[in-house]
């Protein structure tokens, strides 16, 4: 439960380790590279701007030619697999790999050739399938469809733009030619367009077509070959496509044994070109190199072990600033999970604390009281940690959420016992239902919210003011630190005065109690009570503005403070949220077993029951489930934080290994 102290590191090395050090950081994990300083005459950066840019385009055409074979050939895998994590290899493979990632290179040069090339092939067919239909019409025709005469004749051949008969097209052209010998067929006639040839004398040509061309007339495309030659062609080259195509098809499909080397390759490149862009950010002499940035102090020692066998300079510091400290979480594997609940708010400030314990702590059980069903919470627990077990190579990110959820189901079985709920009041259902023994219940160990609502509501506003008391703790440590006294007493005591005072004030009184269902607190605890209440807010008013110097300034911005004691009530009321979304997990749950047994314990009715608890309680857990998430963020982020998380911090950095398919393991 805490935030790593922080060393800043400085190594200065010889220029010809340069390589092998920096492969080794990167593998370590362990320290942030913050860019050098000024050039000057000794140190100078280098520019390895192309080298970057040769490096990044090779990944890309490693990452270009996987999305291929994703497509050609499929990777089968299952549901479950995604949670496998990525393959680790040893120091030892990755070499071994490595001298291996120009082969993978010219493999995927060839995919994606073979891709082009099949995407070539596949606009071509169609062309060559349009060219058959268009020929189609014209198989009778013996002539090429480009022959148009003899020395003394002149030959149209083309199509009408509709159907056309020939003694139609005769008439036409006679009435158009009166005094012109010429001889009319037709090929085929369609509904679409008319297939025609008409042969004239060579001096008639051009009256001969331009009659033709006020009847639409239009030249086909022009080929040295008759149409059903041309056919034959077309047939034969679409047909050599088509195989050409399969074989491309088949051929990328084998490449898919290539698929991990090229997997390899794309993070081999990756990593190279991360190595060299951080290399454009070092000093560098002719002969030496600097590197310098942060670590976390207990890695000092790993990493002046790692620098061993180097000829190398290792200092280390204490950081200067702590606004530029990188801040690194580190918790036990209870609070580790919620390290991701308090950075999705803000990382803490490098001088604040770690407030993941604490957030640990009430976050399970909220969400334990608003899903509340033991069932459920066995069916969390035991499907995380089966998950957790069967796959220990999981995502780090990954991992930890699993494990909240496995906490949170632990948490929402004991509420589920607790409260009496087990799939909602299944047991009774089924045991009233099917073996008649109404008699048969699995009883509440405390209570049963939806027969003693107000009941729960005080157990929810009881945890909200714990809640909030404690986000005020924070605040008071926080300020303690800082050794911020005044704050201290001013931000915190006055209101543990004010808010604590009114409470105990309101719980002495005959009315509270009768709301409340409970019977009302000791009459002697309500004079001190109010007293501590007018202290609290007096202080309030007096140092809530104490920024201003103007008095009459800061009376108002106090008065304006203690109206804040209105957003303690509301902050309260919302914790009342937890009393709602566990009486809808159960109430949902009983609705779903009455409906589920309307047909009574015969056969049928046994058959529908169970089709009905497997859908209705398979949408309640996965809704539900979800809205217990939110709404414990909810109370976490506005709520709890809202007393005094402020944030602030830098997530450390480390020069590491960002790899899509495997991460390296190293002996630290």
């Amino acid at each position: 439960m805490a935030i790593m102290k922080m060393k800043r590191a400085v190594i200065l090395a010889k220029k010809r380790d340069r390589k092998s050090i920096l492969e080794l950081l990167q593998r370590m994990e362990l320290m942030e590279v913050a860019p050098g300083g000024e050039e000057d005459e000794v140190f100078r950066r280098e520019d390895t701007s192309e080298t970057v840019l040769l490096l990044r385009q090779k990944a890309q055409t490693a990452q270009r030619a996987l999305s291929v074979l994703e497509l050609w050939a499929p990777e089968k895998s299952g549901m479950l697999d995604s949670f496998a994590g990525r393959e680790v290899l040893t120091e030892e493979e990755y070499r071994r790999r490595a001298v291996h990632c120009e082969e993978a290179l010219a493999h995927c040069e060839e995919i994606l050739g073979l891709e082009k090339r099949h995407a070539e092939l596949a606009a071509e067919l169609p062309k060559l399938e349009q060219q058959l239909i268009a020929l189609q019409p014209w198989l009778l025709y013996d002539l090429p469809l480009s022959y148009v005469g003899t020395e003394k004749t002149a030959v149209f051949t083309g199509t009408l733009p509709h159907e056309v008969h020939l003694e139609e097209l005769t008439e036409k052209l006679s009435a158009a030619l009166p005094d012109t010998a010429f001889d009319a067929n037709i090929v085929s006639a369609a509904k679409e367009q008319t297939c025609i040839f008409v042969v004239c004398g060579k001096k008639d040509g051009d009256q001969v077509f331009t009659a033709l061309r006020k009847l639409g007339f239009a030249r086909p495309p022009a080929s040295d070959v008759n149409p059903a030659a041309q056919s034959a062609a077309v047939t034969e080259e679409k047909s050599r496509l088509q195989r050409e195509k399969e074989d491309t098809e088949q051929a990328l499909r084998e490449k898919a044994e290539h698929r991990e080397a090229i997997r390899f390759a794309a993070d081999c490149y990756t990593l190279r070109a991360e190595k060299y862009q951080l290399l454009s950010t070092l000093s560098q002499s002719r002969r030496t190199f600097l590197v310098s940035g942060y670590l976390p102090e207990q890695k000092e020692a790993a990493l002046q072990a790692a620098l061993s066998p180097y000829d190398a300079v290792l200092e280390f510091e204490e950081p200067e600033d702590a606004k530029e400290t990188p801040v690194l979480l580190k918790n036990n594997l209870f609070a580790e999970p919620c390290e991701s609940i308090v950075e999705g708010y803000a990382i803490p400030a490098a001088d604040s604390f770690d407030p993941s314990f604490i957030v640990a702590l009430f976050y399970y059980i909220l969400y334990g009281i608003m899903l509340s069903d033991a069932a459920y919470g066995i069916i969390m627990a035991t499907a995380t940690g089966l998950l957790l077990r069967k796959y220990p190579n999981m995502e780090k990110g990954l991992k930890r959420n699993i494990r909240l959820f496995f906490y949170c189901g632990i948490a929402t079985t004991v509420a589920g016992f607790l409260f009496g709920s087990f799939f909602g009041d299944a047991v009774n259902v089924i045991a009233t239902t099917f073996f008649h023994r109404p008699d048969l219940r699995l009883g509440a160990l405390w209570m049963e919210p939806i027969n003693a609502p107000m009941k729960m509501l005080v157990v929810c506003f009881a945890i909200a003011i714990i809640h909030l008391f404690v986000g005020l703790g924070c605040k008071l440590w926080i300020c303690i630190r800082k050794k911020d006294y005044a704050g201290a007493v001013f931000d915190v005591v006055f209101w543990y005065l004010l808010v604590g005072g009114l409470i105990v004030l309101l719980m002495t009184q005959q009315m509270a109690a009768d709301m409340f269902g409970i019977a009302p607190w000791n009459a002697v605890m309500a004079e001190p009570a109010k007293w501590c209440a007018i202290v609290g807010a007096v202080g309030i008013v007096l140092t809530g503005g104490r920024e201003s110097k103007n008095i009459g300034a800061r009376l108002g911005s106090g008065l304006y403070s203690l109206y804040g004691v209105s957003g303690y009530l509301s902050d309260i009321l919302s914790y009342s949220r937890l009393m709602a979304l566990g009486l809808a997990t159960g109430v949902i749950a009983q609705v779903f077993n009455k409906m589920g047994s309307m047909l009574g314990g015969n056969l049928f009715g046994m058959i529908v029951f169970v089709l009905v608890f497997f859908i209705g309680h398979t949408m309640n857990i996965l809704i539900n489930a979800l809205g217990a998430y939110v709404h414990t963020n909810r109370l976490t982020y506005v709520e709890f934080f809202g007393k005094f998380y402020e944030g602030g911090g830098r997530r450390f950095a480390p020069f590491a290994v960002n790899t899509k398919y495997f991460k390296f393991k190293e002996d630290l």
